[in-house]
């Protein structure tokens, strides 16, 4: 056949085509059936594919249980270390509400006299609560669990005692101000 008849065929049977997909299984049933002409037995029975059900289930989990790995709420340090040495949490508080009123009454004495003497001390204090911040990490981070309490320990007395002697010096700033004032006479 040349081009020029096939053309006219195809124009000729132009919409007549059948293009409509075959029904399902439709495969399987024509090979059983040409199977059974011959003679032959079909040993390639088609399995339920069980596994791909199965495999997105799967994949589905895994990503379920990574999110929540990801997303998942942290503890804070301070409940890790409360699991790891619950005394502590009962000793934070007492030192920290001891601290806390120590720090407010520091503020209170704050004046024109002593202004430079309290920031320092508020600066000092805030690298000691880096300080104390880093031995909880070392703590949950698993060192020396009896070394780092000691230190902790040591770290809330430090501030304390900071502040008592602070707060010392401002009521001796007070009273040498109080007792100038008194010996100048008019």
């Amino acid at each position: 056949m040349s081009k020029d008849n096939l053309d006219r065929l195809f124009e000729r049977l132009q919409g007549q085509f059948d293009v409509e997909e075959p029904h399902t299984g439709h495969q399987d049933r024509f090979l059983e059936k040409l199977n059974r002409s011959q003679g032959t037995v079909s040993i390639n029975k088609k399995r339920p594919t069980w596994w791909k059900p199965l495999s997105i289930a799967a994949s589905v989990a895994l990503v379920a249980l990574l999110g929540y790995k990801v997303f998942a709420p942290q503890p804070s340090i301070e409940q890790q270390v409360g699991k790891i040495a619950p005394e502590v949490s009962n000793t934070e508080f007492y030192f920290a509400n001891l601290i806390e009123q120590q720090v407010q009454q520091l503020k209170d004495e704050k004046s024109p006299e002593n202004a430079q003497l309290v920031d320092d001390t508020l600066a000092q204090l805030q690298r000691l609560e880096n300080d104390y911040k880093k031995l909880e990490q070392d703590l949950v981070n698993g060192g020396d669990t009896k070394i780092i309490l000691n230190a902790m320990i040591t770290n809330f007395q430090t501030r304390i005692d900071l502040l008592k002697d602070v707060l010392s010096q401002i009521e001796n700033i007070k009273n040498l101000k109080l007792n100038n004032d008194e010996s100048f006479t008019i």
